[in-house]
């Protein structure tokens, strides 16, 4: 799987305005709607839930929210970079500015995985991390995404 398969170049959201975390997923809720045939409150909803079992803020200034959906016919990701960073209760308590939002249908558990952990890995590459944060456009943001191999050692 490549991230391509997941993340559409519209999908890519430079500037993002947030200023809280339940904002941030109503908000990423309302854009993937518009990729996926699921009512916007039915995506938050899969979204906050999942937030309530713990916190998708994986350090660093990343987080990667995600859900299982009935329904979706394929898994779909959404990339913003905050313009401005927010709490979003990270492991280590540190702000976040950029998201990788992922949905995947209800009976994906294995490719769910997989993508999550491409996603991972990519969102865990100073290299991909340090090119992210400074980009500014979507065009820009989705090649960093894309390329097909980030070489470099994993964030602390």
């Amino acid at each position: 799987m490549k991230i391509d398969d997941i993340l559409d170049a519209r999908a890519v959201l430079p500037d993002f305005k947030a200023t809280v975390k339940k904002q941030l997923l109503q908000d990423l809720a309302q854009s993937l709607a518009g990729f996926v045939a699921v009512d916007k409150r039915i995506i938050f909803e899969t979204l906050f839930t999942r937030e309530k079992l713990g916190s998708t803020g994986l350090g660093q200034g990343i987080a990667i929210p995600h859900g299982r959906i009935a329904g979706l016919t394929k898994a779909t990701g959404m990339f913003a970079k905050l313009s401005t960073p927010i709490d979003y209760d990270a492991v280590d308590g540190k702000p976040v500015d950029l998201v990788f939002a992922l949905l995947s249908p209800d009976h994906a558990g294995a490719d769910h995985l997989t993508a999550l952990a491409k996603i991972s890995r990519i969102m865990r590459s100073t290299v991909a991390v340090s090119k992210l944060r400074a980009t500014n456009t979507a065009e820009g943001l989705y090649a960093v995404l894309t390329e097909p191999v980030i070489t470099s050692t994993a964030a602390a």
